[in-house]
């Protein structure tokens, strides 16, 4: 390959990259710049674009939305599966949704999954819900979920997925108990689907979240951002949620050096709590035992 040859497919990488974190401000990171061309092969062959040299020359004359708007869908990681971390969904079960339960007297529950992906994690936590009716029933439940990308939320919002998508971390019980056959695949019951709002939305124009939730899911998102950006997006978080809300992060993920919103959960292992609420529990538990 020439050195021209190099340089061009280099200053074109440059561009569509740049044209994502401009969009949805997510920076690409070494491994998914490498899979770029592989990504947008889709997009290339339905606009006749012989290469990516091609694509980001017509994406710089900003004359077709439809092209950008492709381009960028093919771009974001929509990586996703059911039960994703067990060890955190065990967490939820047994110990964090108990302790919700016990701490909102109004018998209003308001979750927010921010960056949902395809919605598998999210139905999830419908799945523990309604598992647990018993305790929740004549409750008022809200639950949010939002994604920047528009091809997610549409596949979130029907429910339907294949046969490797279920296979991978859902338990056949719930299987059985709340997917129905749908053609060569599965779909979420009626039940499940009715119980999350789902909603495209830009976590850094972020139009959809309303007052204050309960519970806040941003799982695997922050690590596409910058450190200036994951601070945004905590300071977004912080802003819709209150002293008892419980914040949960990817695996790893964390808010150490990314602002003062949040601090590791006293209770509950690998989740985060408002900073202030914490620093009150604690200045309260010094006088009281002074």
């Amino acid at each position: 390959m020439s050195v021209d040859v190099a340089g061009s497919q280099q200053g074109a990488a440059r561009i569509l990259s740049g044209l994502l974190e401009a969009r949805t401000g997510q920076t690409l990171s070494e491994g998914r710049a490498w899979r770029m061309e592989t990504a947008l092969r889709p997009v290339l062959r339905t606009h006749g674009l012989e290469d990516m040299e091609a694509l980001a020359a017509k994406l710089l004359r900003k004359t077709d939305a439809a092209l950008e708007k492709a381009v960028i869908e093919a771009l974001l990681n929509n990586e996703s599966s059911f039960f994703r971390d067990l060890q955190l969904f065990d967490m939820l079960q047994g110990q964090i949704l108990p302790h919700l339960h016990e701490s909102r007297p109004n018998r209003v529950l308001r979750i927010w999954s921010a960056g949902c992906s395809t919605g598998q994690e999210v139905y999830s936590l419908a799945i523990q819900l309604r598992n647990a009716w018993s305790r929740w029933n004549g409750w008022q439940i809200e639950i949010l979920a939002t994604d920047i990308s528009g091809r997610a939320i549409e596949q979130a919002k029907s429910g339907v997925y294949s046969q490797m998508d279920v296979q991978r971390g859902l338990a056949i019980g719930d299987l059985i108990k709340w997917f129905e056959p749908h053609g060569d695949d599965w779909r979420a019951s009626p039940e499940l689907r009715r119980m999350i709002d789902f909603r495209q939305d830009n976590l850094f124009d972020a139009r959809e979240p309303s007052g204050e939730y309960d519970l806040l899911l941003c799982r695997n998102v922050l690590l596409y951002f910058t450190p200036e950006r994951r601070q945004a997006v905590l300071k977004l978080l912080g802003r819709h949620s209150h002293a008892g809300s419980v914040l949960l992060l990817g695996a790893g993920e964390t808010v150490i050096g990314q602002g003062d919103d949040f601090i590791a959960h006293p209770d509950f292992r690998g989740s985060y709590a408002r900073q202030a609420a914490v620093t009150a529990q604690r200045v309260a538990g010094s006088r009281r035992a002074g």
